[in-house]
């Protein structure tokens, strides 16, 4: 079944007792502050700071070290903006997310989903299992397998370990190993190394990946969230959705900046949909559900 024509129909089977069963199962670790203001705009471009100068070594991290790494990066993240307070919210992403992430190939990370209270359209995967999202992607989403979707993207990057790879190569070459060594050491002390090794990955957001990085990891988002029991074409339906969006839109000009254009990646999952996910049309898309929790952001707007 062509891709154009399959985004144009909606499934609204509902999962398997197995899977919600699953999904209830799965707790929230992101604690969500009520009161928590932003610390300032959510302006990459400036915030993160480029890291020029650092030693070239290309070494593999540990699981722990790569771990220790995302929870730095992601600390950065999570200065940028608040959390959506809405813990209804959170415990939702988290339960899809880690659903998915249960179908990888490295299902025992300490996988956590949070959504960031801003309006810009954007996800974004960190070493270790953290994965951050904005509210104004969720709200642009329309059913649970969109955002399977959209997080089985994210997972697939560090499933691939694509942020890794970045930082220890191109401009972001440095001893990782050296420096994460002691960020495991530092029991709360602050290194120059470690945040080295912490700036490099956190500068990789404003840069973005190389775009086969996320054309692999839309190829392998789509097989997780067909593993997982979700329609694997909720992710092309998001892209379509992101593909009608003006390109002078502020809120989606990071993504536009360091992801490849919608239609490019529309048109690569064409190639490689076409025929052989016939057998997925029946796959839920949820979309009861998506609505009943994430409307009542819809309506907090």
């Amino acid at each position: 079944m062509k891709l154009a024509h399959k985004l144009t129909c909606s499934a609204h089977s509902r999962l398997p007792a197995k899977l919600c069963i699953s999904l209830l199962c799965c707790s929230l670790l992101f604690a969500v502050s009520t009161n928590a203001e932003p610390q300032f705009k959510l302006d990459l471009g400036k915030a993160f700071q480029t890291l020029k100068s650092t030693k070239s070594a290309i070494v593999q991290l540990s699981e722990e070290e790569e771990i220790a790494l995302g929870q730095g990066v992601t600390s950065n993240l999570m200065s940028l903006a608040p959390l959506v307070a809405d813990q209804d919210v959170q415990a939702y992403v988290n339960r899809v997310g880690r659903w998915i992430s249960m179908h990888s190939e490295r299902p025992d990370l300490p996988w956590t989903f949070a959504v960031l209270d801003h309006n810009d359209i954007n996800a974004f995967a960190a070493p270790g299992g953290y994965i951050v999202l904005t509210k104004g992607m969720l709200l642009k989403l329309r059913s649970e397998a969109e955002l399977a979707g959209v997080l089985a993207h994210e997972i697939a990057h560090i499933v691939r370990k694509h942020h890794l790879n970045a930082i220890q190569s191109g401009n972001a070459k440095l001893a990782a190993k050296e420096g994460l060594s002691m960020l495991m050491d530092a029991k709360g002390k602050t290194d120059q190394n470690v945040l080295k090794a912490i700036s490099a990955g956190t500068e990789i957001f404003g840069k973005g990946l190389d775009k086969e990085d996320e054309f692999e990891s839309d190829r392998v988002g789509v097989v997780l969230a067909a593993r997982s029991g979700y329609d694997p074409f909720g992710l092309p339906a998001a892209l379509q959705t992101l593909q009608g969006i003006t390109s002078d839109s502020s809120a989606f000009q990071l993504m536009l900046e360091t992801h490849p254009k919608p239609s490019d990646r529309l048109a690569q999952l064409d190639r490689i949909m076409n025929k052989d996910f016939d057998r997925y049309d029946s796959a839920p898309n949820v979309q009861k559900r998506f609505e009943q929790v994430i409307g009542k952001l819809k309506s907090a707007k």
